[in-house]
C-alpha cells in the first residue's frame, strides 16, 4: 500500500478508493444505509463513489483510508476492472495513475509515462470513455457532494434529495487538494481568446489554428469531459507560456469539468 503513495508522490492524508464488484461486495466493506443502497442500485457499476462508515477495517487497511473511520467504495463498469476484481476476490484500492497533482491520464500511454516505471504489471483497457474521475458522495449524515464527476448533481439529487456542500467531510474524499490535475504551464480560465504565447482550449465554435485544442466544437459537455485531460497534456507538451481555457457552462457535467479546471489553476470556489 505504501508503494502506491510513493509511486504517485501522494500525501498519506489523501484516502484511496476501494473498488468492489457490486453492491453485495461493498456491503462487506462499508456500512451502507438505504440512501447509499439506492444510489448504488441506480448508478453501479459506474462512476460514483460512496463514502460510508467502515464495516471491516481489515478489508481496507488504515493507510488506504488515511486513518479515517470511513471508506470510499465504488463498483467500476469497465469489463477489465470487473475481471480483475473477480480474479482477486476482494476490494482493490486503485487511484488514477498520475503523479500526485498532475492531470489524470486517460490513455495507457499517458499512464505509463506518469507512473509506469513503478508498476509491477500493466493492463491496457483502452482510452477512458468518461475522462473524469468518479463523483464522490458522502452519506455520513446529510448527503454531501465531495467531488463532482460524471454522475451529475441533478442525477444524484433525484435519488436522495438535495446535496449539502463538502466542507464537513471534505478530507474523506480524494481529489480535494486546492492545486490538483495541474499542467506545468500556468492555467487561465474563462478566456474568450488566448494571449500571445498561450495554448488555448476552446469550447464551442472556434476557428481551428495551431495551438488550439477544441474540447467540443458543438458544445457537448460529455465530449469535453472525455477530452479534457488529454488536451491539457497535449497543450502542455508544446511548452507554452500558459494555457488558457474558454468559458464552460457550470451546469450538469460542466460542474465537474470546471472543478477540475479550477483545481488545475490552483484555486477553488
Amino acid at each position: 500500500m505504501a508503494a502506491i503513495y510513493a509511486a504517485k508522490g501522494r500525501p498519506q492524508f489523501n484516502p484511496l478508493i476501494a473498488h468492489v464488484a457490486d453492491l453485495a461486495a461493498a456491503e462487506r466493506v462499508a456500512v451502507l444505509d438505504a440512501r447509499a443502497r439506492a444510489l448504488a442500485r441506480r448508478f453501479w457499476p459506474g462512476p460514483l463513489t460512496l463514502v460510508a462508515p467502515i464495516r471491516d477495517p481489515k478489508a481496507v487497511c488504515d493507510l488506504a483510508r488515511a486513518g479515517l473511520d470511513t471508506v470510499a467504495v465504488r463498483a467500476p463498469a469497465h469489463p477489465l476492472a470487473q475481471a480483475l476484481l473477480a480474479r482477486f476476490g476482494g476490494p482493490l484500492v486503485a487511484p488514477s495513475a498520475n503523479r500526485s497533482g498532475r492531470p489524470s491520464p486517460t490513455t495507457f500511454a499517458d499512464a505509463m509515462a506518469e507512473t509506469g516505471a513503478a508498476a509491477g504489471a500493466a493492463l491496457d483497457g483502452g482510452p477512458c470513455a468518461v475522462g473524469l474521475e468518479s463523483t464522490v458522495v458522502s452519506l455520513l449524515d446529510v448527503p454531501r457532494l465531495l467531488r463532482p464527476g460524471a454522475v451529475t448533481r441533478t442525477e444524484i439529487e433525484a435519488v436522495v434529495g438535495p446535496l449539502a456542500e463538502a466542507e464537513a467531510d471534505a478530507r474523506r474524499s480524494p481529489g480535494r487538494l486546492t492545486r490538483h490535475y495541474a499542467p506545468k504551464a500556468p492555467l487561465r480560465l474563462d478566456a474568450v481568446l488566448p494571449s500571445p504565447g498561450e495554448a488555448y482550449l476552446a469550447f464551442g465554435p472556434f476557428p481551428q489554428a495551431e495551438g488550439i485544442w477544441n474540447l467540443s466544437p458543438t458544445g457537448d459537455l460529455t465530449e469535453a469531459a472525455a477530452r479534457l485531460f488529454a488536451y491539457l497534456r497535449a497543450a502542455d507538451a508544446t511548452s507554452p507560456l500558459g494555457i488558457s481555457v474558454g468559458p464552460i457552462p457550470d451546469l450538469g457535467l460542466g460542474e465537474a469539468i470546471n472543478d477540475r479546471l479550477r483545481r488545475a489553476a490552483g484555486f477553488v470556489g
